[in-house]
């Protein structure tokens, strides 16, 4: 992470706007990536040294020193020697304290014992001390447009570290948010507010507004300490959910910050040029993947979206497998819980959340060979079973049914 002093950010009323990296920098970043291969296999006290002083072209100040924290961070460092430093220096100490032979002289016996020059093992005296280890470019080497992401995410989860309270908005592929929270030790809760009432009434009315108005699903998300004061002891377990959204279908973050004496709120949304976490897998089975792929070329106006969102079933949360929205009108909608190969223990678990969760729009795929019993379904939950391969078609009928039922309720 950067400290704050190397932060590009500008505070603008009670909230802050973090002047991010654009195609606009690259030219003086590909500058400095120069700067940083000159440098290739010397000392990262030379390097150092170096970018100390100016480039040869106009650099923003505060964007400079981001870019330079994340390039020293992503170089290699390395430390080279003939011999061991530790060792070295307890010898060579050990030799200049009972001797009276001047320092060369003391170099050049001790060197003659291990058998190598007086200048390799001088090299090799303080090789492992930091500013004396040799740099290394990374292994692919980095672009100047990769340079200005990474820059992005590190000043982003930069100030998520100094979050005390967190809203997080998320559409499509919710689970693993959730469970990266959960693994760091993050408080998280789930609520569709009717009223913008968390971190700061504007952000989290568009936090938790969607496109036709309503309102929508908020994760809160916040660390055990919060309650209290303000602190850095789960800052890095918020920062480290902000790579992982980048894969969300659509995500908006709004958080309190403590930065530069002063409490601000910053907004960070899809579309926010930063650095993306590995690529997640896009299904859990080959099951899932199938019928994406039929539904999708059966009903091109419908958009399915995978882990939409997180369903409250009682002590819980449960996250259906898909959402079907229709494109168009966006206010239809339907979600689809596939259960493929299971256990009967599995099931059992399922039902009894699917129950809690007491869905009125939602689709249970069930595999008809590893037969169900109708009475264990719950109540007002639409089922459609399969052999082997979901049929697309039957989920359609079903979701037409839905959507119509929804519409003669919604006009009664």
């Amino acid at each position: 992470m950067l400290s704050e002093a190397d932060l590009p950010l500008r505070f603008v009323g009670q909230g802050v706007y973090l002047d991010f990296l654009g195609p606009q920098d690259e030219p003086w970043l590909r500058v400095l990536l120069a700067e940083f291969s000159r440098f290739e296999g010397r000392r990262r006290r030379e390097l150092c040294e170096r970018l100390a002083e100016p480039l040869p072209c106009e650099t923003p100040y505060y964007k400079r020193r981001a870019a330079t924290r994340v390039l020293l961070r992503l170089w290699k460092r390395e430390s080279v020697a003939v011999v061991s430093p530790s060792a070295a220096r307890a010898r060579l100490f050990g030799a200049a304290s009972g001797s009276d032979l001047a320092r060369a002289s003391v170099f050049a016996a001790v060197a003659s014992e291990w058998g190598v020059s007086p200048e390799a093992l001088h090299e090799s005296l303080f090789a492992d001390l930091p500013g004396e280890r040799i740099v290394r470019a990374p292994d692919p080497y980095p672009s100047a447009s990769e340079v200005a992401l990474r820059t992005n995410l590190a000043v982003a989860q930069t100030v998520l570290m100094r979050a005390s309270s967190l809203a997080l908005r998320v559409e499509g592929a919710a689970r693993p948010i959730v469970r990266l929270a959960k693994l760091r030790g993050l408080l998280c809760t789930v609520s569709v507010p009717t009223s913008p009432t968390s971190i700061d009434a504007r952000s989290a009315a568009a936090a938790a507004t969607t496109a036709n108005g309503t309102h929508g699903q908020v994760l809160e998300i916040s660390g055990p300490f919060s309650l209290f004061r303000h602190t850095l002891l789960y800052g890095r377990a918020l920062a480290e959910l902000l790579p992982h959204l980048a894969w969300c279908a659509r995500f908006e973050i709004h958080a309190a910050c403590a930065l530069r004496g002063r409490i601000a709120y910053v907004s960070l949304a899809t579309g926010d040029p930063i650095f993306p976490a590995v690529p997640p897998a896009p299904f859990d089975s080959r099951l899932e993947e199938r019928f994406v792929r039929d539904f999708a070329r059966l009903a091109p106006d419908w958009d399915v979206i995978r882990e939409p969102e997180a369903v409250r079933a009682g002590a819980t949360l449960i996250f259906p497998d898909f959402l079907l929205r229709h494109r168009i009108h966006p206010e239809r909608r339907v979600l689809v819980e596939i259960a493929g190969f299971w256990t009967p223990e599995y099931l059992t678990a399922k039902l009894k959340h699917l129950r809690e969760a007491r869905l009125a729009n939602a689709i249970l795929c069930i595999d008809d060979d590893r037969a169900c019993a109708d009475g264990q379904i719950p109540a007002g939950l639409s089922v459609v079973r399969f052999r082997r391969r979901v049929d697309a078609q039957a989920v359609l009928r079903e979701v037409e049914r839905l959507v119509l039922k929804q519409a003669v309720a919604a006009t009664g």
